[in-house]
């Protein structure tokens, strides 16, 4: 299976504001169009922040539903939440967000700098994400900004026990100001302090996008790649859409003789339960 390359898209983000680019998708026909989109040329994974109707981040569960079903209805892309909304949004909130049951959720192994502003992941709200989600059926992916948060990994598996699903997968997020940097080197110190039998995709944040990719295609690693993360294609050329830096990372994987996952294929890798159901919501406890 991990002769593929998953290739998650995160196309929206909570950071830009459509008003600066055009091209980001906050309504729920632009966020569907672009999963449709972005399957088509290689994705099999959809990483969602949600926007309301004034454009801005939300983590209204009414529309973080509607967007959830509207995906799902009009793609087999595996529909993987933020838990981390943006870096002013409650931490009850935050957890609230898997009352709309998606295949998978992020989970912030810590709290980083990011940029000006603070990303507050306290071991408790960790804790009670990664209890949620095992009672919930939800596929946690594990979000690692610097080297201590494959430490924390490593505390939380032994306290609480294996992720729905058995399999730990890690998103290695690199270029954050404030987090590691988005280098072959930094990459390479975190491989050897991954849970045994984990796999892993890296974030190349801005211009560290393509540097990160080829060095985590070299570890045989898995790719995240969107306008959360990367607004220029090139220097001086900003991103079309989505879909083409989707078509960029498959193209790469394709170089690397390891071609893009179907959604069905990450499925399996991850452990994601087939069985979708609505549970009661929870409240954080941190």
């Amino acid at each position: 299976m991990t002769s593929g390359t998953l290739i998650t898209v995160a196309p929206t983000g909570a950071e830009s504001a459509k008003a600066d680019v055009p091209a980001l998708p906050v309504t729920v026909d632009e966020v569907v169009a672009t999963a449709r989109d972005c399957q088509a040329v290689g994705a099999s994974v959809i990483h969602l922040h949600v926007r309301g109707t004034d454009t801005r981040p939300t983590l209204d569960l009414p529309r973080v539903r509607e967007v959830v079903a509207a995906v799902r209805e009009a793609t087999d892309l595996v529909v993987q939440l933020s838990s981390g909304g943006s870096v002013t949004d409650p931490l009850p909130d935050r957890l609230a967000v898997l009352d709309a049951a998606p295949d998978a959720a992020s989970l912030t192994l810590g709290t980083v700098n990011f940029g000006r502003d603070v990303f507050s992941n306290p071991w408790d709200l960790i804790v009670e994400l990664h209890t949620q989600m095992q009672q919930r059926a939800i596929v946690p992916e594990y979000e690692v900004f610097d080297l201590g948060h494959l430490a924390t990994l490593t505390r939380l598996l032994d306290r609480h026990g294996p992720p729905h699903g058995g399999h730990v997968h890690v998103d290695l997020v690199m270029g954050v100001p404030g987090g590691m940097p988005g280098t072959t080197q930094a990459l390479a110190a975190c491989l050897p302090h991954l849970p045994p039998g984990a796999t892993f995709a890296a974030t190349g944040v801005g211009r560290t996008s393509l540097p990160v990719m080829l060095a985590a295609l070299s570890a045989r690693g898995h790719l995240r790649v969107g306008m959360e993360d990367t607004l220029t294609y090139a220097p001086g050329e900003p991103v079309r859409d989505n879909a083409q830096l989707v078509a960029r990372a498959a193209g790469l994987a394709r170089i690397a003789q390891r071609p893009p996952m179907t959604a069905d294929d990450a499925r399996v890798m991850l452990g994601v339960s087939t069985d979708r159901t609505t549970h009661s919501p929870v409240e954080a406890q941190p």
